[in-house]
C-alpha cells in the first residue's frame, strides 16, 4: 500500500481532467440540474466499473494487441465523439423549459463510458503502473477498483455541480455559444490526445 498516495494522485489527475465523461456530466448539470443529471452520472460510473474490470483482467490489452483492432476502435470512438462534440457545439441557449426536457439517461452514460478511449487509457495506466497489494493480484485489483470507484464518483459529483453553477452562462446566447464551443473543442482535444498516446 506504499503506492496508494501516488495512485490516488494519478487517479485524480486522470479522472478529473476534462474529457468526454466529465464534460458531458458538466453539460448535463448545466442543462438539467444536479438531481436530474444523477442517473446519467450513475451510468457513466457503471460503465467505468466495466472498463476497470476489463483493464484489471487484461482483456483490454488483449483486444488492442489484435492486429488491426486498435485503429478500428479508434475510428469508431473518434466518430462517436465527433458527433457528440458537434451536438454540444450546436446546442441552443437554455430556457426555463430546458430543465423540463428529456435529460440524459443512465443508458447514455453507460454507453459513453464504454466507448470512451480516455477511460480505457487511464484504467490501463493505473492498473499496470501501480501495485497496491503485492503478491495478491486479485486483492490488488479489488483495492484499485474500490479506490478508483470512490475517486471517480467524487470527481463526477464535482463536475455535475460545476455544470449546475454554469447554468446562468448557458442562458445567455453569446456566453452559451462560447462555452459550448469550448466544451466541444476540449472534448475533441481530450479524445485526440488519448488516441495519439
Amino acid at each position: 500500500m506504499e503506492q496508494l498516495p501516488g495512485f490516488i494522485l494519478v487517479a485524480l489527475a486522470l479522472a478529473g481532467s476534462p474529457g468526454p465523461a466529465t464534460l458531458s456530466i458538466a453539460a448535463a448539470g448545466a442543462a438539467f440540474g444536479p438531481r436530474r443529471g444523477l442517473g446519467y452520472m450513475a451510468g457513466i460510473i457503471a460503465g467505468m466499473i466495466v472498463v476497470m474490470a476489463l483493464a484489471a483482467s487484461g482483456v483490454t490489452g488483449l483486444l488492442l494487441a489484435l492486429p488491426g483492432a486498435a485503429p478500428v476502435i479508434a475510428v469508431i470512438a473518434g466518430a462517436y465523439f465527433a458527433v457528440l462534440a458537434i451536438r454540444i457545439a450546436l446546442t441552443p441557449p437554455l430556457t426555463e423549459r430546458s430543465h423540463q426536457g428529456r435529460h440524459p439517461s443512465f443508458a447514455a452514460g453507460l454507453l459513453l463510458s464504454l466507448v470512451n478511449p480516455k477511460g480505457y487509457a487511464a484504467m490501463a495506466a493505473l492498473f499496470s503502473g501501480f501495485v497496491l497489494v503485492a503478491a495478491h493480484p486479485g486483492a490488488d485489483a479489488a483495492v484499485k477498483m474500490l479506490v478508483l470507484l470512490l475517486v471517480i464518483a467524487l470527481v463526477n459529483i464535482a463536475w455535475l455541480f460545476v455544470g449546475a453553477a454554469l447554468t446562468r452562462l448557458f442562458r445567455n446566447p453569446v456566453a452559451n455559444r462560447v462555452v459550448n464551443l469550448a466544451f466541444a473543442i476540449l472534448l475533441l482535444a481530450s479524445v485526440a490526445a488519448t488516441l495519439l498516446l
